[in-house]
């Protein structure tokens, strides 16, 4: 026990003067005449003895109530268990990520949880809350109520390394009490490095009833036919799920609708659609997260490729029959006669066994791939791996070494690159193998899209957000690679040429830094603006000559359909769709975080801390008891004779 005013104690000295006035009776005895005590006598013994008690009784309350008046007055407490601690700079990250759509045994665990954060957190608490996308810092519950109540689910998934970071660049130097709201889903330990060992950092984990969940991850075009598109339907389940119906919907009208037996974890659903524009959406029906069962995309009308191969005609002949007029727009051009202002009309370049490259060319190409073209290299005999290397090493970390000139065969596919994904039912593992004569070893960490019997690389690939460079190891004339013969030539050539500007699905992830090319010319001060019935926003934009950038990392908010404007005029219809990282419910939390101090609810962690981070003052029991023998001293008065 400690004491706030120590010095009140030296008061204590005061209990002697009614020690003093008990012991020195100053009151004088008056003398009476009787005729007769003899009969007063055993009276007059038992008056001695009961004021005799009295004074002894009067004397320890008095001594009593002395001493608790002057021990209220000193204020004595006892210090509190985490004393130490009881200035840190209070910290609420608050996870309000999709996932919190999960339904606890009181509802949806986001709203039970900001109603405990009202109800719970103390009203003189000061403290900063960091949610997935806003921060309020140095507030209090009062201040921030409405905030509160009108909180929303937030597009972008929950991310403990941000939120410690704000945290560690807000106060880097103060102590701090943490106190992490989130269902841990996608929670890994990798991340939980983030926070500092110092921090007094504490998870309350409100727990989901529901253990399984079904989600629309994708849609993709699986096959072109000359009229229609077969698009694929991926669905991925969690847990334990039955038969659900998926539909299909080009803006608000039904197009399909079936039933999906989830009987794997991954299914594909296809359905057929008019090889046309087609804004819509997929969407199923489960009893579990509900903003994951809808996935939004848009396909724009066919539009003819543009594909330009620079080499020698005789060697390009066999390009034409591949890029036919019916959906490719192609022609063929000697270096030497190549008008380098054409380059950028087109989506796909193809240098056919150049023996040089000029530097003009060089710089030129650079500036075609960072706008969003697709480049094919098919490197000559007469090639160097050094020049060659000193041109590819502009678009990434791909290097030739020395050509070799033994025969080798090509045996491997690449099922899964995208150059592949649409062009077979089933893998094949015996096919009609090309081969080549002599050819480069390419060295680079891309993943290879076809090898060599050997497991060395012939054909590989260097990407980036809006285009890629395909890098074949050798020739493919005649006399140096039967290729051009295999079956494998078709595809391999058909989707390296694609633009995903013109083809493909247009459906983007909302919050994720992915760059989007259209094809516009606009003017000085002109911009374009993307929006639907519900949102309306304007991205950040680059002009590109006669293609323009767009990055929508900050907007949209809401999933959906989206058309972008120049002006009054639509050019492009865009899709949305929310992270779906956060389907899978994660029943390890516990495990995760079993370093960390772990407690069921908002109040059974401020409790905690009130009891560990107060002092118990006694002042008031000892005032209680001050007056308590105040009240017996004067009982003691009246009622002891």
């Amino acid at each position: 026990m400690q004491f706030k005013h120590p010095e009140i104690l030296y008061f204590l000295f005061l209990l002697v003067i009614p020690i003093l006035v008990h012991l020195f009776q100053l009151r004088r005895f008056k003398k009476e005449y009787f005729t007769n005590v003899r009969f007063l006598q055993q009276i007059s013994i038992q008056t001695r003895k009961s004021s005799q008690i009295k004074k002894w009784l009067l004397l320890a309350t008095r001594l009593l109530l002395l001493t608790f008046l002057i021990l209220a007055f000193a204020q004595p407490f006892f210090k509190a268990k985490d004393s130490k601690n009881s200035s840190n700079s209070m910290y609420i990250v608050l996870d309000n990520s999709y996932s919190m759509q999960a339904k606890g045994q009181k509802g949806a665990l986001l709203p039970r949880t900001v109603e405990d954060l009202l109800e719970h957190v103390p009203e003189n608490q000061t403290f900063s809350l960091i949610t997935n996308a806003e921060t309020f810092w140095n507030t209090d519950i009062k201040s921030i109520r409405r905030e509160l109540q009108n909180l929303n689910y937030s597009p972008l998934p929950f991310q403990l390394e941000s939120a410690m970071a704000k945290i560690k660049a807000h106060e880097p130097t103060s102590a701090k009490d943490i106190v992490v709201i989130t269902d841990a889903v996608g929670l890994e330990p990798q991340k939980l490095k983030s926070i500092d060992e110092s921090w007094n950092t504490t998870f309350i984990t409100p727990e989901s009833e529901q253990k399984s969940n079904v989600s629309v991850d994708s849609v993709f075009i699986a096959q072109t036919l000359d009229k229609f598109y077969e698009i694929g339907v991926q669905l991925t389940a969690f847990g334990t799920t039955k038969e659900l119906p998926i539909a299909l919907y080009n803006r608000e009208k039904l197009v399909a609708k079936t039933r999906v037996p989830m009987q794997t974890a991954s299914m594909t659903m296809r359905f057929t659609i008019p090889k046309g524009d087609f804004q819509g959406y997929v969407s199923i029906t489960d009893n579990a997260l509900s903003y994951d069962n809808t996935y939004y995309f848009s396909i724009s009308k066919p539009q003819k490729t543009n594909v330009l191969s620079i080499g020698e005609p005789e060697k390009s002949s066999f390009l034409s029959k591949i890029y036919t007029p019916d959906e490719f727009t192609y022609s063929n051009f000697r270096l030497r006669e190549l008008d380098y202002n054409k380059i950028e009309e087109n989506d796909a370049i193809i240098l056919n066994e150049l023996t040089e490259i000029p530097q003009a060319l060089q710089t030129t190409l650079k500036d075609f791939v960072a706008k969003g073209g697709n480049l094919v290299l098919i490197p000559s005999t007469e090639n160097k791996a050094t020049e060659l290397n000193k041109f590819l090493s502009i678009f990434g970390n791909l290097q030739l070494q020395n050509a070799q000139t033994t025969q080798k065969l090509i045996t491997k596919i690449s099922f899964n690159n995208p150059v592949f994904s649409s062009v077979f039912e089933k893998q094949v593992s015996n096919f009609q193998y090309p081969k080549t004569e002599s050819q480069f070893v390419i060295s680079n960490a891309y993943p290879a899209i076809l090898s060599y019997e050997d497991q060395s690389v012939f054909l590989s690939s260097i990407q980036n957000p809006l285009g890629a460079v395909y890098v074949f190891a050798a020739a493919l004339n005649l006399q140096n690679s039967n290729f051009q013969r295999s079956p494998l030539i078709v595809p391999v050539f058909y989707n390296m040429a694609q633009s995903m500007a013109k083809t493909g699905v247009a459906a983007y992830t909302i919050g994720e830094n992915q760059p989007i090319l259209l094809d516009a010319s606009l003017g000085k001060d002109e911009i374009v603006n993307i929006q639907n019935n519900r949102e309306k926003f304007i991205p950040t934009q680059q002009i590109l000559s006669n293609k323009v950038k767009l990055n929508c990392s900050e907007a949209p908010q809401l999933a959906g359909n989206y058309t972008v404007y120049q002006g009054s005029t639509a050019i492009k219809n865009l899709s949305f769709n929310y992270s779906r990282t956060e389907s899978k419910p994660d029943p390890n939390a516990d495990d995760v975080l079993s370093n960390f101090t772990l407690k069921p609810s908002v109040e059974s962690f401020f409790d905690a801390l009130l009891s560990e981070r107060t002092e118990q003052n006694l002042w008031k029991w000892l005032v209680v008891l001050t007056l308590l023998f105040l009240t017996l001293e004067i009982l003691i008065q009246k009622l002891v004779k």
